[in-house]
C-alpha cells in the first residue's frame, strides 16, 4: 500500500510539473522572435538573406510581418521551411511508464536528453535525407497560440474529417483509391523520403521499443549511475547517444555510427575504426559516423572570444547542431543571426503520440517558430556534432575544421584538436566497439563521473 501511495504521488507531482511547464513556456511560443533584415541568417549550413533596412519579426508560426517585397518573403518562406522542416523533440506526458520509476512524463528533468535526441535526428536526416530535404507540409503548419497542440490537433483531425464528408476537402486518413491515386501523382523519391521521415521520428518514440526514445535511453543512463529523472549534462547525453546507435538492432540503422571525442581531441584512426566496424554478417561499405565533441566555452562564463567559432561551426553543412542551452536550461542550437543563436527549445510539453500507429500525426514533431538568444547569455558546456557519411567527408572535415580552430583560436590552445592514429597511442585508454556485460568500459565511467560534476544542473 505504501509503495502504491507513493506511486500516486508521484503522479501528481508530475502531472503539476506538466502544467506548470506549460504554464511556464507557452508563452514563450507564442512570442514573436525578431530578425534584422540587413544581416545573413545561417540555419545548419544553409545561408538566408532578407535584404531590408527595417527589422523583421516573425509571428508564432513563423511566418514574417511587413514583408511586401516578393523575393525578400520568399527568401523567408524557404527559411521558414528549412527551420520547420528540422525534427522538434520535447517533453511528453502520458507516455509509457518508464521501468522502475513512476514517471509517465519527462516534464522538469529531461530537457538534455531532449536537445540530444534532436541533434541525432538531424544526423539521421542528413544520412538518409540529405541537407536539401525539406518537409513539404512545413509551411501548412499552424501555430499554438490560444491552445495546446494536443487540441489542435484533435481539432485539426476532426474538421478534417468533418469537411471530407461535406467535399469540402481530402480526408486525413486517405483511403486504398485515394492512396493509389496519390501513388501515381507523386515522385518515387518524396514517397521515399516520406517513409524516412516518419521512420527517423519513430525511432524517438516515447516507448520502450524505440531505439532512440526517452525510455531506451534512460536505460543506458543507468549504466553511468543516472536513473530517471536526475539531470543530464551535454557531456553525458553525448555517451549515451553513442550507446543507443551501437546498440541499434533495426537494419537500417546499420549503417551509422557515434564517436565521441575524448578529452576535447578527435582522434583519426579511433574513428576510421567506427567506420569499418562490423556491418553484421555480411561485409558492408565503410559506416557513415556522427562525430560528437564535449566542449567548454570558457569557465564560469561563455568565453566570447569563441563566438566566430561557433557561428563558423554552424555554418557548415555537415554540422548537426549543438547541445547546449544557458544555466539551468537545455536547447538545441541550430543556428545564428549576428550574435544570436538560433534554436529549438524542448521545454514545452506536449501529450504522448503512439508512432507505432500508421499515419501518426507528424505536427507536434516540427516546430513552428525560431527561437534566439545571445551567444553570452549560453552556458559553457556543450557538444558540438558533426556527420561525415564516408572516409574522404572526415578527412575534408578534419582539415576545414583545424583550420578554423587555428583561426578562432587566439589561445595557444585550440577549443578541441584533430589528431592523428589511435587514442591508445597516446596512453589513453581505447573504448571497445562492443562491450559484452557492460555498456560503459570503466574509462567511460569514470569520465562520465567527471563531466558529470562539471557541468551545470537542468531543470
Amino acid at each position: 500500500m505504501e509503495a502504491t501511495g507513493t506511486d500516486e504521488v508521484e503522479k501528481l507531482k508530475s502531472k503539476f510539473m506538466s502544467a506548470w511547464h506549460n504554464m511556464k513556456y507557452s508563452w514563450v511560443l507564442k512570442t514573436k522572435t525578431y530578425f534584422s533584415r540587413n544581416s545573413a541568417v545561417f540555419l545548419l549550413g544553409k545561408c538566408y538573406h532578407f535584404k531590408s533596412d527595417e527589422p523583421s519579426e516573425l509571428s508564432p508560426d513563423g511566418s514574417c510581418l511587413d514583408i511586401v517585397d516578393k523575393v525578400i518573403s520568399g527568401n523567408v518562406e524557404e527559411f521558414r521551411k528549412d527551420f520547420i522542416s528540422r525534427i522538434w523533440l520535447t517533453y511528453r506526458e502520458d507516455f509509457p511508464q518508464i521501468k522502475e520509476s513512476a514517471f509517465t512524463t519527462d516534464c522538469g528533468w529531461s530537457c538534455t536528453l531532449r536537445t540530444g535526441q534532436m541533434l541525432l535526428a538531424q544526423g539521421l536526416v542528413l544520412h538518409f535525407l540529405g541537407r536539401d530535404w525539406t518537409w513539404p507540409g512545413a509551411l501548412n503548419i499552424e501555430n499554438s497560440d490560444s491552445e495546446s497542440w494536443t487540441s489542435h490537433t484533435v481539432k485539426k483531425l476532426t474538421a478534417s474529417f468533418e469537411a471530407s464528408l461535406t467535399g469540402e476537402r481530402e480526408p486525413k486518413v486517405l483511403s486504398n483509391d485515394h492512396k493509389e491515386a496519390l501513388k501515381r501523382d507523386c515522385d518515387d523519391s518524396e514517397m521515399r523520403d516520406e517513409v524516412y521521415h516518419r521512420k527517423i521520428i519513430s525511432w524517438f518514440g516515447d516507448s520502450p521499443p524505440a531505439s532512440f526514445g526517452l525510455h531506451q535511453l534512460i536505460e543506458y543512463g543507468k549504466k553511468s549511475g543516472k536513473t530517471a529523472g536526475d539531470w543530464y549534462g551535454p557531456a553525458v547525453v553525448a555517451h549515451i547517444l553513442r550507446k543507443a546507435v551501437e546498440e541499434a538492432r533495426d537494419p537500417e540503422l546499420q549503417g551509422i555510427t557515434v564517436y565521441v571525442a575524448q578529452d576535447c581531441t578527435v582522434y583519426s584512426l579511433d574513428v576510421v575504426d567506427r567506420q569499418c566496424s562490423s556491418m553484421g554478417s555480411e561485409k558492408a561499405d565503410m559506416k557513415a559516423v556522427i562525430i560528437l565533441v564535449p566542449v567548454r566555452l570558457g569557465g564560469e562564463r561563455t568565453n566570447m572570444d569563441y563566438l566566430e567559432f561557433v557561428k563558423g561551426i554552424l555554418s557548415l553543412e555537415y554540422c548537426v547542431g549543438v547541445i547546449g542551452g544557458k544555466p539551468k536550461q537545455s536547447y538545441y542550437f541550430a543556428g545564428f543571426q549576428d550574435d544570436s543563436l538560433i534554436y529549438m527549445d524542448p521545454h514545452y510539453c506536449q501529450s504522448f503520440v503512439d508512432v507505432s500507429i500508421k499515419d501518426f500525426p507528424l505536427e507536434s514533431f516540427h516546430c513552428p517558430s525560431p527561437k534566439k538568444m545571445s551567444f553570452k547569455n549560453m552556458d559553457p558546456s556543450c557538444t558540438i556534432g558533426f556527420y561525415c557519411r564516408n572516409m574522404q567527408d572526415f578527412e575534408r572535415i578534419s582539415e576545414e575544421i583545424t583550420k578554423m580552430l587555428k583561426s578562432s583560436s587566439k589561445e595557444k590552445y585550440p577549443l578541441f584538436t584533430f589528431v592523428k592514429g589511435h587514442s591508445r597511442d597516446y596512453d589513453f585508454a581505447s573504448s571497445p566497439l562492443h562491450e559484452e556485460n557492460d555498456l560503459f568500459s570503466e574509462e567511460e565511467k569514470k569520465r562520465l563521473k567527471r563531466f558529470s560534476t562539471e557541468e551545470f544542473v537542468l531543470l
